[in-house]
């Protein structure tokens, strides 16, 4: 999209309003309060929880060991402190742009001087049918807990998908004894984001723990037994004629953006609403973060939406700003992380371009004491690492990264020589 032209400061008295009242919406309203913007800011969120952050929803809520207010981005004083006017349960269903208003699914009508759209997303749901309510996907707190109840009843899980959330959910059951299948349509796990040799590692990591694997399979049909269970036919078939009986079935099959809100409106969208490096959409008042935001990355070298952790909290601090009238370029370096069966696993960077890879550590078996990290490089600089229990190492190669170093290769691999030592 063409920039859009810079709205100018808020008035102080001025109304501001953000749609979702997740991560990129609770810092947001946060980032507004904080730098100094007195007049009224209302979050309208759908679920009944304050704003939170949903990576543990996957790992310590439904392992229950934590619970859902762990999830809270801020203490409940704090977030009293602000004068936020939340309101929770409801929905956005119209916004107009002339006359400045959304109105919500119980017909309140709010007025608004800026507008900050961080929608987010839900779960793909394209599952076959015959699994009725035996199939459920992970999305949202409530997600989180009702699937946590029902794998404290089930013995044999079905996952349908090998992205982040799949192998998550996956790992959790294991922990909590379950029967898992992991089935995923693709010849590898985490195409999309991993190169091949990592999604190797990850696929003999869970097949270590017992979760199996079925790459290159997908769900042909489903039928739900008289005992509650689940008959699930598999493409291709396990053996002739075979089905595979499950209790819960979980479907990680991915994200759609929700930009309806803003598509009917007619701001650009395009799979996600469409905003510049200053967050603003094609409605110079109107702003967009988070998982639903497509804006362009310089480090990619294409627009498009990151659906992680860092970017919700960075880029809805940057709508606040720009919505204030700060001049704001928000151009992460892009950052994601995982844990699976006590291995924390993350990418910085880009590593789908790289013509060289250097590897710091050794190249363990899953159980071993493993401190892993590779450099993925093109023309001599680094792009980004992929690193394995190397948090220490990956936070100090986002210098590396930003600064275009070019270190030697062989220095890369020596593990006695700091990261931080080098350009």
């Amino acid at each position: 999209m063409q920039e859009t032209n810079n709205p100018g400061p808020l008035a102080s008295d001025a109304r501001v309003v953000i749609v979702g009242a997740g991560q990129a919406g609770g810092w947001a309203a946060r980032t507004l309060r904080k730098e100094g913007f007195a007049g009224t800011i209302t979050l309208v969120g759908d679920e009944s929880w304050p704003p939170h952050e949903r990576p543990p929803l996957s790992k310590s809520v439904l392992l229950g060991t934590a619970e859902p207010a762990s999830t809270h981005l801020f203490p409940d004083a704090d977030w009293a402190a602000l004068d936020i006017g939340w309101m929770a349960c409801r929905c956005a269903r119209t916004l107009d742009r002339q006359a400045r208003t959304l109105v919500l699914d119980d017909g309140t009508s709010l007025p608004w001087d800026r507008l900050i759209l961080c929608t987010g997303g839900r779960s793909r749901t394209l599952i076959p049918k015959g699994m009725g309510e035996n199939c459920e996907a992970l999305r949202t707190i409530n997600d989180a807990l009702r699937l946590r109840e029902r794998l404290q009843s089930a013995r044999r899980l079905l996952v349908i998908g090998g992205g982040w959330i799949g192998l998550e959910v996956a790992a959790t059951a294991r922990e909590l004894g379950l029967e898992v299948t992991l089935v995923e349509a693709g010849d590898r796990l985490c195409a999309r984001s991993l190169p091949e040799n990592v999604s190797t590692w990850l696929l003999e990591l869970h097949r270590r723990q017992g979760v199996r694997v079925m790459l290159n399979t997908a769900v042909s049909s489903a039928s739900k037994q008289p005992d509650g269970s689940v008959d699930v036919r598999l493409s291709p078939a396990l053996d002739a004629g075979s089905t595979l009986a499950v209790d819960l079935v979980v479907a990680g099959i991915g994200m759609i953006a929700n930009d309806e809100l803003a598509s009917a409106a007619g701001l650009e969208c395009a799979g996600g609403i469409v905003v510049d490096a200053s967050c603003r959409t094609s409605d110079p008042d109107i702003f967009a973060a988070g998982d639903v935001a497509v804006s362009p990355n310089s480090w990619m070298g294409c627009s498009g939406r990151l659906e992680s952790w860092q970017n919700a909290q960075e880029q809805g601090i940057a709508a606040a700003l720009s919505a204030m009238g700060r001049a704001v370029v928000h151009d992460p370096i892009p950052w994601f992380w995982s844990d699976q069966f006590g291995v924390n696993l993350q990418i910085q960077g880009v590593i789908c371009d790289a013509d060289q890879v250097v590897t710091r550590g050794a190249v363990g078996t899953p159980g071993d004491d493993l401190r892993l990290i590779h450099f993925y490089l093109r023309e001599g600089r680094i792009r980004g690492v992929v690193g394995l229990n190397a948090a220490k190492d990956v936070r100090a190669s986002k210098k590396l990264i930003a600064t275009g170093a070019s270190p030697d290769a062989a220095a890369l691999a020596d593990a006695s020589i700091p990261l931080n030592k080098m350009s």
